[in-house]
């Protein structure tokens, strides 16, 4: 995710994560046999399409609007790349990669509240690159986050 340069594209990136969050906990629907288990991964997949939603939305209304100028240093955009490739769902692989995903209950649930939490950090850190009239929009898909994350630990 090199050369991260504009707001926008931090927006695209979120959608991405979204799309592999929800092409994870469908794979996980797929592979559970517990019927807790797999009406919980549908839920949580069902969320990542509601927030991919948002940020689609969110992209369109903003345009391309450039970082702050703050946030034009070279280290800060590195971080905000390193993020996105640290992120758990990443480093899972593409798309495909992430379909193929098996593992155990407690594997799936481990990977699971590890994409939650690289999604929270993530959306707090992109918080700062919108307007002050959108933030609240972030603010709530990170406290779903937060609660998804919650659920799974108590599935552990």
């Amino acid at each position: 995710m090199a050369g991260i340069f504009k707001a926008t594209d931090i927006l695209l990136a979120a959608q991405e994560v979204e799309t592999r969050g929800e092409v994870f906990y469908n794979r996980l629907v797929e592979t559970a046999t517990d019927e807790k288990l797999k009406e919980t991964f549908r839920f949580l997949a069902d969320e990542e399409v509601k927030h991919r939603e948002i940020f689609r939305k969110l992209y369109e209304r903003l345009g391309q609007v450039e970082l702050p100028p703050w946030a034009e240093e070279d280290e800060y955009a590195s971080y905000l790349t390193f993020l996105i490739d640290s992120h758990t769902l990443f480093r899972l692989g593409d798309v495909d990669k992430i379909r193929e995903f098996t593992g155990s209950r407690e594997e799936a649930i481990e990977t699971a509240m590890g994409f939650e939490k690289d999604t929270i950090l993530f959306f707090t850190e992109m918080r700062d690159f919108v307007p002050e009239g959108e933030k609240k929009y972030i603010q709530d898909c990170i406290e779903e986050e937060r609660a998804h994350l919650r659920l799974l630990a108590s599935l552990l």
